[in-house]
């Protein structure tokens, strides 16, 4: 992609970086892991590896060592997509919850089998050029000997610090002080090194049938909770190809259900029928369409997606030409909907993009879901576990009921686009419900738009809130804002210290001679490179 405008349109603090390797992720020192990967002879996975096993120690508040985590790869030939969330316990079932309405939000019941570190060992295996012990040496050095707070992720641990009252080791691990750290204050996390030095040792043998995965099944047996070593040992990884939709000659790639990604295709297929590309990015048309296109995607998201063993309605049946064109045809050109679910026929987390001279791309993701997760941290190990359990329905007449040995619904998803057949962007968004809404901005600002990855990041989002209300960051027109109105959409302007809710953005695309990189002005991190 060389056609794009280098201009940035809107206030930025940040240029696109242009190299031959990148990294671009969330946290400084997780990018700086990554660049001394591929400074020592390691490719885009080695890269993404280190970045992603540092920022389970340098950006706590959004992912951990007890993470899910989902990849697409261009391994220089092909795609390959892996689905690294863990399944619930064997013991998990509707009845377990039956005096509930919702499933728990905290603690062991909303734990599934945290599947990040078989992500890390998968792709290591597979792809990974460099020993795969040498990919925690950065993170072990942060944890054995602090790190120093930066502002957003300061601002993170602050704002949902009496988010955990209740759960177990949470105060203990990430409030050792009684409050949250300050930016610029350094956090010592010792007890997570002895954990990734077992996990680095035993290639994740220690964590899912070792020394750690008893600590963790242990504690959850203390505290009331079901998971077991054989739930721990039995757990995989699995390699998947991508779900597809293009535009023209651009083609976007998400992985297949259990996660949210089809949401993205649904959007943009459906604004392919609608001729998005004749509107200009800002205006409130071009707006109205892309709300009311994700909209009709996510209804149909929340009632048929699941674990896809259990969907009663395909992927396929989803994307079909001629249901998204009779789902096209429920949209108004003026008018604001509050859309229903149709009738097809058969928010924490860190975000990594990398790419080497060689022409390997990496779309990487982790997370623990919301904010620390469950709260649950396994006593001196440093292990926080995430939430995904939160994830399941306890409707028993919805594919995402929760059951045993099933994944819940995922809200986290890495995004690619290939052009022709060729690579051409690794790209994703952090954000809970904000990714998939995300990733169909980011798409049409860099590939429709032709704005380059800084700009792309750098413009104003909107996220869909509930019916026909839409937040909108205040860096939108006042004017767009108010034609918006005029055609019924309920619009809540959100201001910069509200930005966390549109998510953090990175983006690696591909251009003659190498890559074009941006990185999220509401994160800490940036994109660098050589």
């Amino acid at each position: 992609m060389t056609d794009f405008s280098y201009d940035l349109p809107y206030p930025s603090a940040r240029a696109p970086v242009s190299a031959r390797n990148i990294v671009a992720t969330s946290q400084p020192l997780a990018v700086q892991a990554g660049l001394r990967m591929l400074q020592a002879g390691g490719n885009a996975v080695d890269a993404a590896l280190a970045s992603a096993i540092t920022l389970t120690v340098v950006e706590p508040t959004a992912n951990g060592l007890g993470s899910d985590a989902f990849a697409i790869i261009w391994d220089g030939k092909a795609l390959h997509g892996l689905n690294a969330s863990g399944r619930s316990p064997a013991a998990w079932s509707i009845e377990r919850f039956s005096n509930l309405k919702t499933m728990p939000r905290r603690g062991w019941d909303s734990v599934t089998v945290p599947g990040a570190v078989s992500a890390w060992v998968a792709l290591s295996k597979k792809f990974g050029r460099l020993p795969f012990e040498s990919l925690f040496e950065p993170a072990i050095s942060y944890a054995q000997n602090g790190f120093i707070v930066s502002p957003a992720i300061a601002s993170t641990w602050q704002r949902v610090a009496g988010n955990y009252p209740a759960t177990v080791g949470y105060n203990q691990a990430f409030l050792p002080s009684g409050r949250a750290p300050e930016a610029g204050e350094t956090f010592l996390f010792s007890n997570v090194a002895s954990s990734l030095q077992q996990i680095a040792r035993s290639r994740g043998e220690a964590f899912y049938r070792g020394a750690l995965a008893e600590r963790i099944v242990r504690h959850a047996a203390e505290h009331g909770g079901a998971m077991t070593l054989d739930d721990m040992a039995t757990h995989q990884a699995d390699w998947c190809d991508t779900l597809q939709a293009a535009y023209g000659d651009f083609t976007l790639h998400e992985i297949p259900p259990s996660t949210q990604g089809i949401a993205a295709l649904v959007a943009l297929k459906l604004l392919r029928h609608l001729g998005i590309e004749k509107y200009k990015p800002d205006t409130a048309l071009a707006l109205h369409l892309q709300i009311e296109a994700m909209k009709l995607a996510l209804v149909d998201t929340d009632a048929f997606v699941a674990d896809e063993s259990a969907m009663t309605v395909s992927s396929a049946a989803m994307l079909d030409d001629a249901y998204i064109a009779s789902r096209a045809s429920l949209i108004d050109m003026a008018r604001a909907g509050d859309p229903k679910a149709g009738a097809p026929t058969a928010g924490g987390t860190v975000y990594v993009a990398t790419a080497d001279a060689s022409g390997m791309m990496v779309s990487f993701i982790q997370s623990n879901y919301e904010g620390f997760g469950s709260g649950v941290v396994v006593p001196d190990t440093g292990i926080s576990l995430h939430n995904r359990g939160y994830g399941f329905s306890l409707d028993p007449t919805h594919p995402n009921v929760v059951a045993p040995r099933k994944r819940p619904f995922h809200t986290i998803i890495p995004g690619f686009v290939t052009r022709a057949g060729k690579p051409l962007m690794s790209f994703g968004i952090m954000g809970g419900p904000m990714q998939a809404q995300g990733h169909l901005q980011l798409l049409l600002r860099t590939l429709i738009c032709r704005q380059n990855p800084q700009a792309a990041s750098d413009a104003p989002r909107w996220r869909l809130v509930s019916g026909r209300k839409v937040a909108i960051e205040t860096g939108c027109e006042l004017s767009v804002v108010e034609q918006l109105q005029a055609m019924g959409h309920e619009i809540q302007r959100e201001p910069p210290e509200a930005s966390w809710g549109f998510g953090g953005a990175q983006l690696i695309c591909r251009v003659d001679g190498g890559y074009v990189a941006g990185s999220d002005h509401r994160k800490d991190g940036h994109a660098a490179g050589f």
